[in-house]
């Protein structure tokens, strides 16, 4: 069996393959990677695994974001730490996930259920991760202002920024809306085809965006239509990739 580790931390990455190791001589670790960007580019490159271990969050964003981009049939073995709103979901949807710190008779039960799992099952599996997968998307996000509760749909949503560990969601008519949650998990919950992750700061909506400069070394900052705390620049790696996004009802083709 070939199995693919999709891990930001290299620690947990190296406990699993450890265990792996000890508990299931069988299974061989094809590549260890670090983000939905990576993965997405070798997935698209490589055949397939016949198992995936994926962390939920990584650090470009939701894990989720990789089923947006590329059909996996495979099943997948969610890792995490305590996150209820995906322990909930998993358990709705009958999806295996483990719980960090990861050991050897939790990776082994799931590996044992796995193998139990018939050739219908194994595909039911993966249209019940692709259907998780599109319900983490969020239409409204609800916002404590002291002692209210304003409901925000993110077709009001301009960009979200985050500054000194807190994350701010601006509307199209400036209006700012503290959330509680990162900007990891943001971008997992918003539509990529609408929202783009500029850089560690800056979330935009398609729909903000007024105009692009070319700036020094290649690189680009975005004008919105509404005024930002400082400039979006969009570095010369994601150039292409942001590019391809604008124009494109689709950002990862």
């Amino acid at each position: 069996m070939k199995a693919l580790i999709i891990e930001d931390e290299t620690a947990a990455a190296r406990n699993l393959a450890a265990i792996l190791r000890q508990t299931a001589p069988g299974v061989e670790i094809v590549a260890t990677l670090e983000s939905v960007e990576e993965s997405v580019e070798w997935l698209r490159s490589n055949p397939h695994p016949d198992l995936l271990f994926m962390d939920i969050h990584l650090a470009d964003g939701d894990s989720f974001r990789i089923f947006d981009a590329v059909e996996i049939t495979a099943p997948v073995i969610f890792t995490t730490a305590y996150d209820q709103y995906a322990l909930e979901a998993f358990k709705v949807n009958s999806i295996d996930y483990l719980l960090k710190p990861l050991n050897a008779s939790d990776v082994g039960r799931a590996l044992a259920k796995l193998h139990r799992l018939t050739s219908v099952e194994r595909s039911d599996y993966g249209s019940r991760v692709r259907t998780l997968a599109a319900s983490r998307r969020e239409d409204v996000f609800l916002v404590h202002v002291r002692d209210k509760i304003i409901p925000l749909h993110r077709d009001r949503i301009a960009y979200c920024y985050t500054s000194n560990e807190k994350v701010t969601a601006y509307g199209f008519d400036g209006a700012a809306y503290p959330l509680d949650k990162t900007l990891e998990a943001l971008q997992g919950l918003l539509p990529e085809a609408e929202f783009f992750r500029a850089n560690r700061q800056f979330i935009v909506a398609r729909q903000a965006v007024k105009e692009i400069a070319v700036w020094f070394g290649s690189r680009l900052t975005l004008h919105l239509t509404v005024e930002t705390p400082e400039r979006i620049v969009i570095s010369k790696a994601r150039v292409p990739e942001f590019k391809a996004w604008l124009k494109s009802l689709h950002p990862v083709e």
